[in-house]
């Protein structure tokens, strides 16, 4: 449903809580589904674990490689492990099939276990989030394309294509593992690579120079 805001629902933003937004448009040339959550102050060391914990089941997910047929609710999991091992979970899916200008949400693509197979081509969302009731919620939504990897045999695995930085204020980097802290570096390449041109062809200097601060190594 559409949600519009109104004077009795709207509240002021501080920058002492999570800020969570879901956003998305639909264009001739595709169809984009992106959540990002940010921290303007100083979070809570719940919070900041949460987070971070919510970003390794992105990332693990992200970067897993496995054979081709799988069914998308046979590595679900990875995007959880890192919640679970802490006793944390959501309740939710954690990804769902998207449309090229056609539906946001658009089946049979996805983890459930009423999916198809998860096969090259196909575009699926990967969303793991966290949420303690009354007080805040996590998601990190992006985009992800089904690749073949780089195997000897024809494995596949995901090319992650939203290109927006994650909160760096919200990451306990003594958390994360060497090979996600890679995965990490190698995306805010990509973000820099495909995206810092373009803002500065349209001479965004301001959005700039936040999205180099925000991608440094």
């Amino acid at each position: 449903s559409l949600r519009s805001p109104s004077n009795g629902s709207s509240r002021q933003l501080s920058v002492d809580e999570m800020y969570l937004a879901d956003t998305g448009g639909q264009y001739l040339d595709g169809t984009t589904d992106i959540t990002r959550t940010v921290h303007w102050g100083t979070p809570t060391p719940l919070q900041k674990e949460a987070y971070t914990r919510v970003l390794m089941g992105n990332i693990d997910l992200s970067r897993l490689i496995f054979p081709p047929n799988t069914a998308g609710r046979a590595i679900e999991s990875f995007a959880r492990r890192p919640l679970w091992d802490v006793g944390l979970n959501y309740g939710h899916g954690t990804g769902h099939g998207i449309g090229n200008f056609l539906s946001v949400h658009e089946w049979p693509v996805g983890f459930q276990s009423n999916n198809v197979p998860l096969t090259a081509g196909m575009f699926t969302s990967i969303e793991p989030g966290y949420y303690q009731d009354g007080e805040f919620g996590i998601r990190i939504e992006d985009i992800a394309l089904v690749v073949e990897a780089q195997t000897k045999k024809p494995f596949l695995t995901f090319e992650v294509v939203s290109l927006v930085p994650y909160d760096r204020n919200l990451i306990d980097i003594s958390l994360l593992s060497p090979e996600q802290v890679r995965y990490l570096n190698t995306y805010y390449e990509s973000i820099r690579a495909r995206v810092g041109p373009e803002l500065q062809r349209q001479q965004l200097q301001e959005e700039y120079d936040w999205l180099q601060r925000s991608t440094e190594p």
